[in-house]
């Protein structure tokens, strides 16, 4: 059973569950409202969803679907040529190594928004951007190549998820930042700008695509 847990830092588990009006494991439902953050010069991370100051970027952003009701335009909108297009591969995947397909739709989307060329300035590649360090452990030769990538992608979020006792948070942190970050970290999400946009984003997408997705 995969659980989610909240950024392990008192700080920001306290900021997020006053701004979302809910209790320790708000981040796990969809929120009510756009999460924006800003890293002051001390390193204090500060979250909000009124923004009153310059400098606050959006981290989390309230749901398509939401949105769509309003008739107001999507921050987050849905690949569907893309879900479509790598729909089989990824289903396929996701039986084969027993990972959630609405979490490999969530990372995917996240990573490339399902381009398998994309290539990332620090060399990630393909639809999962796996690290060409990554690429090699899991035997993929070409990275751009679809289902090798996105079967790659699906060990790698596995082993993770194995390594982190099943926590979701956890897992996809080390999936952005590396698993040694995480540790080095006290087994709580790195502090890093990147991956505290990266990780409610697709914890977002991943609690979106299970209504999505069966």
């Amino acid at each position: 059973m995969i659980r989610m847990s909240l950024i392990h830092t008192r700080q920001i588990r306290s900021l997020i569950a006053r701004t979302l009006g809910v209790g320790a494991l708000a981040f796990v439902p969809l929120a009510n409202a756009d999460i924006f953050m800003r890293v002051d010069e001390n390193g204090v991370v500060n979250l909000t969803n009124v923004p009153s100051e310059p400098g606050f970027e959006r981290i989390l952003t309230e749901p398509v679907e939401r949105i769509a009701a309003r008739n107001e335009p999507s921050q987050e909108p849905l690949n569907g040529k893309g879900r479509a297009r790598y729909g089989e591969a990824i289903a396929a995947a996701a039986q084969q190594h027993g990972v959630s397909g609405a979490l490999l739709h969530a990372v995917i989307e996240a990573e490339s928004n399902y381009n398998s060329n994309a290539v990332s300035p620090k060399g990630a590649v393909g639809l999962m951007q796996l690290m060409p360090t990554t690429a090699r452990q899991y035997g993929v030769t070409d990275s751009r190549d679809p289902v090798a990538n996105i079967a790659a992608g699906a060990r790698y979020l596995k082993d993770l998820l194995a390594m982190f006792n099943n926590d979701l948070t956890m897992a996809v942190a080390a999936y952005n930042a590396g698993p040694q970050s995480v540790i080095r970290n006290g087994n709580a999400v790195p502090p890093y700008r990147e991956t505290l946009r990266y990780v409610p984003k697709v914890l977002s997408l991943y609690q979106r695509n299970q209504t999505l997705i069966r």
